[in-house]
């Protein structure tokens, strides 16, 4: 039977072994003040309709506020995360007028929440073949009332920039996240050093301002909220910036130089290989195949994705602003076509982006 120290070291082996990159350790005895602060975040209406986020136990108090609202018998969390950069190019060096934009984590066939806990529970079976009988464990991927990245920054995985997500030293942020809820009092490692200094790069490239100041995000203007979690018409103030976004937005990690640089770290100390390969046609995909989709198409492509989560309607909506969006005189036979859909808010859209294809006629 294993001492706390020797599962602590048992849990960061087994992590490298099942291929995660990065795994940290953070006591669930501390108060962050970045869960302190959700509360406050959730009242300003930040969260929009992602009501999920908004969950309450039954003293009425927020779940995500605090581990023990939803956990009382866990002591630490194992953070694992996993590299999903890879050599395609960044959204930032992409111009081309007819294509649009999917983010870089959902190029895959496969749904990462599948990936990253088809590993977690490799490490958690590891763990409870040495712990005492008694340990209690419970895996997540995104899927419980958890702020992953606040335990990533103790943990030590990296810092929370001001973007709102987290970033390696060596590994920049494209990071995927999965904690483990552990009843063992494990020793933690230390918090990593905030490194983004005076940058603000993120800040002054999201087209919506979305990020009001360090690390304060107003989800509700976010293009990867507005493409993703947004039901029904997104405001017209916001479509123009969108820009050629479909499903998800990368800017505010393409422009950080942590990611321009994170190539720095070794083959040996970090696995470089993509956690997921790209499948072909999702890399800068082309508008005309994802205006032209039916929604067999689309269940038969995604249903394995997480562009899933868009929705058929979500998505051919943002295609149809992406189009308005391109300048392009070319889409207006496929606009026309989305303008007389039965769905009223594609419909409604689709008017919009023929509109907005209006002003760039000539004369």
């Amino acid at each position: 039977m294993l001492s706390t120290a020797n599962l602590r070291d048992l849990a960061k082996s087994a992590a490298a072994s099942a291929g995660f990159d990065l795994c940290g350790i953070a006591s669930l005895a501390q108060d962050p003040p970045e869960l302190r602060r959700f509360p406050e975040w959730i009242a300003a209406g930040y969260a929009g309709e992602m009501d999920y986020l908004k969950s309450r136990d039954q003293s009425g108090a927020l779940k995500r506020a605090s581990p023990r609202n939803s956990a009382p018998w866990a002591h630490s969390v194992i953070v694992c995360a996993l590299n999903y950069d890879t050599a395609q190019p960044y959204s930032t060096d992409c111009a081309a007028q007819d294509r649009g934009w999917i983010a870089r984590y959902a190029w895959s066939q496969e749904d990462y929440h599948q990936l990253v806990w088809r590993k977690l529970h490799q490490v958690e079976a590891e763990l409870h073949a040495s712990a005492p009988a008694d340990l209690v464990s419970r895996c997540y991927v995104d899927t419980g009332p958890h702020v992953e990245r606040v335990y990533a920054k103790y943990a030590g995985i990296g810092w929370i920039g001001k973007n709102t997500c987290i970033i390696n030293q060596q590994l920049g942020s494209w990071l995927f996240l999965g904690v483990i809820l552990c009843s063992a009092e494990l020793e933690p490692d230390f918090p990593a050093p905030d490194r983004c200094g005076t940058c603000t790069r993120c800040i002054d490239a999201c087209p919506t301002a979305a990020i009001l100041d360090a690390g304060k995000l107003d989800a509700t203007r976010c293009i990867s909220y507005l493409t993703i979690e947004k039901r029904g018409a997104i405001s017209e103030e916001l479509r123009g910036a969108m820009g050629n976004h479909v499903f998800g937005c990368d800017i505010c990690q393409d422009v950080c130089p942590w990611n321009r640089t994170g190539e720095s770290a070794t083959p040996a100390q970090y696995s470089r290989e993509p956690a997921l390969q790209p499948r072909p046609g999702l890399v800068n995909p082309a508008l005309d195949w994802l205006a032209e989709m039916s929604r067999e198409d689309f269940q038969r492509s995604f249903r394995r994705s997480p562009i899933k989560r868009a929705k058929y309607s979500g998505l051919r909506r943002n295609v149809a602003v992406a189009m308005g969006n391109s300048g392009q005189q070319s889409f207006r036979p496929q606009l026309e076509k989305l303008a007389a859909s039965e769905d009223a808010v594609v419909a409604e859209h689709a008017r919009w982006a023929l509109a907005k294809l209006d002003t760039h006629l000539p004369g």
